[in-house]
């Protein structure tokens, strides 16, 4: 990581500017907690202790088990974060990525942040030389599906398992 911005030159239908992108690191916590609690609202998880999205995040960016970015939009501040926990393909034989957690706020929707989040994780990947970006969204979240089909991600044939340990 090597926390370069990147730039999403594209425009947007608010007539923005460029979208920057770049690492998350510790002085970034308090923003990145606001956006994955945000994250955690839209996707209707309680959390009961209000500081814990803060500390799970301070806990991956100490310990490098995730890379975390942050989008910004002039003129509106931090609007969007991506989440991102490095892992393997038995199949490829190779590194593989999961992104756990893509969310803008509403304030910076349609400003092409999250596009430029989505766009800088696979940039990043390819560069790692990892094998394959994964990710999962609920079946009734057309716009993001709209959006990772838009950049080439193929929905899979597997099926997909859980089980709670609670």
């Amino acid at each position: 990581m090597n926390g370069r911005a990147a730039h999403d030159g594209s425009g947007s239908p608010r007539g923005e500017s460029a979208v920057a992108v770049r690492t998350a690191g510790e002085a970034d916590l308090d923003a990145a907690a606001a956006l994955f609690r945000g994250y955690l609202d839209f996707y209707e998880v309680t959390v009961g202790d209000p500081d814990r999205p803060r500390a799970f995040l301070a806990e991956r960016i100490a310990n490098d088990e995730s890379l975390v970015l942050l989008a910004e939009v002039p003129g509106a501040g931090t609007v969007g974060f991506a989440q991102v926990y490095r892992t393997f393909s038995s199949l490829a034989l190779r590194p593989a990525w999961i992104l756990g957690d893509l969310f803008v706020d509403p304030a910076g929707r349609r400003t092409g942040a999250g596009r430029a989040l989505l766009r800088e994780v696979l940039r990043r990947a390819r560069e790692a030389g990892v094998a394959g970006v994964q990710l999962e969204t609920a079946y009734d979240n057309t716009v993001a599906q709209g959006l990772y089909e838009a950049e080439g991600f193929v929905r899979e044939g597997f099926h997909l398992y859980f089980r709670s340990l609670d």
